[in-house]
This record gives C-alpha cells, sequence and structure tokens, in this order.
C-alpha cells in the first residue's frame, strides 16, 4: 500500500515539469491510495472531491503543487483486475486505486519519534497520504479481523465492488489534480494540467472514497451486521 502525489526528481527537491507516476504505488501488486477533501455541503453534509491544496491561503499563499497524484505507469501493463475501467486506463497500469482524506486544512496529529535535525520528537499535523495511506491501511487490518486472515492483494475486490456500486465504495466525481508551481533560476511558473475526478475510476482518486463500516465486510467477504 502507498500513497500518491506530484512528484520530486531524485534531488527530492525539485519538481518534475511533466506528469509522471512513481513506484511502488504504480506497481500492480501495491495499493495506490490517493487524497480527497471533505466539502462542507447543506444540512450538516459532507462530500469528498479531488484533493488539492495548490491555492489554498491555510498553506501560507503561493502555489504549492500538494494534490492526489495519479496517472499511467511507463513501465507497468494493465492488470486484469483493471480491465474493466481500460477506457480510462488503455493497456497501461492506472493509479491510483483508492483515496482517503488527504487536505491539508484537515490534517492528522501523528508521533514522531524519531526526531530530525532541529525538530524534536513530538505530535506534529501530517496530511497529503502521508495521512491517506495509513488511514486506509487500518480500514484493510479491520477488514482482516473481520475475515479472520489476512486478505493479500484486494485491488481485484476493490474494482469488482466499484462495479457493483457496492455502499463501501464512495464516488468521488468533482476536482481535479492541475498543479502550478515555481521553480528554477531564474524563477519560472509552470502548470501540469493533470485529471478530473468522475464517477467509476478516475486518474484522481481511482475508484473513490469509501465508507469504512461497510468495506471492512466487503473485503472480508461478509455481510455486516445489523
Amino acid at each position: 500500500m502507498a500513497g500518491w502525489r506530484p512528484g520530486c526528481g531524485l534531488n527530492g527537491v525539485t519538481y518534475y515539469t511533466r506528469r509522471v507516476t512513481s513506484w511502488p504505488d504504480s506497481d500492480p501488486l501495491v495499493t495506490g491510495v490517493g487524497g480527497t477533501e471533505l466539502v462542507a455541503g447543506k444540512g450538516g453534509t459532507y462530500r469528498s472531491v479531488a484533493w488539492n491544496d495548490t491555492y489554498n491561503s491555510h498553506l501560507g499563499g503561493g502555489t504549492d503543487p500538494y494534490a492526489s497524484g495519479g496517472g499511467l505507469s511507463v513501465l507497468f501493463a494493465r492488470p486484469s483486475y483493471q480491465d474493466g475501467v481500460k477506457n480510462v486506463v488503455g493497456g497501461a497500469r492506472g493509479v491510483p486505486d483508492v483515496s482517503m482524506s488527504g487536505a491539508c486544512s484537515s490534517p492528522v496529529f501523528t508521533y514522531q519519534s524519531f526526531p530530525q535535525e532541529g525538530t524534536p520528537a513530538g505530535w506534529y499535523p501530517s496530511c497529503g497520504t502521508s495521512e491517506a495511506t495509513p488511514e486506509f491501511a487500518g480500514i484493510v487490518a479491520l477488514a482482516d479481523q473481520v475475515a479472520g486472515h489476512a486478505l493479500g492483494l484486494i485491488n481485484p475486490v476493490l474494482y469488482r465492488l466499484s462495479q457493483e456500486k457496492a455502499p463501501g465504495i464512495v464516488p468521488v466525481t468533482s476536482g481535479t489534480n492541475t498543479v502550478t508551481f515555481v521553480q528554477g533560476t531564474p524563477a519560472k511558473a509552470y502548470t501540469l494540467k493533470g485529471f478530473r475526478a468522475q464517477a467509476g475510476y478516475s486518474l484522481v482518486d481511482g475508484v473513490g472514497t469509501v465508507n469504512a463500516w461497510y468495506l471492512a465486510y466487503e473485503l472480508a467477504g461478509k455481510t455486516p451486521p445489523k
């Protein structure tokens, strides 16, 4: 299981100026996790849209390319579990497979026990796919408990549940992962046109996000208790 977001080059600082995918999330034996953002609606309701913090003021202004990544692998061919979405992925492995909350406007706090230079151990906010991936891993761990054994590769089940419109899969139909950033000397602005979320499968949020209560049982092949 691996998170997915816009990538840096080998130096870990400079952003790619073209669409790229990364490993291990693009590996067919890995579940790639993208990001969503919760948007408030009427009457206390919420809906999930594609995570894209590029222009959000809570990051301090400017244009930081923080968004759910996505795209097509140039190394791995389309796995059989993506045959039903070949109209989107063609002959290549597409990522992500599924998405969870990752917006930096609603981070989670995690305890970092290994202090880095100038940063002591302690509680720190975390967002992006560093948030989304462990969220989804926790749900899969619950599904393992429901099943009574490790489930192994869950991707075929995720795509089947999506096609069946199972209640554990929640479509994400709004938002894009188009990003803008400035880098280089002299500074130059770049805009990378991404993909648009849509019902079914997209190269932004995969099959969508999830309703954990239902999904934990659906992954285990069981019916949720009433």
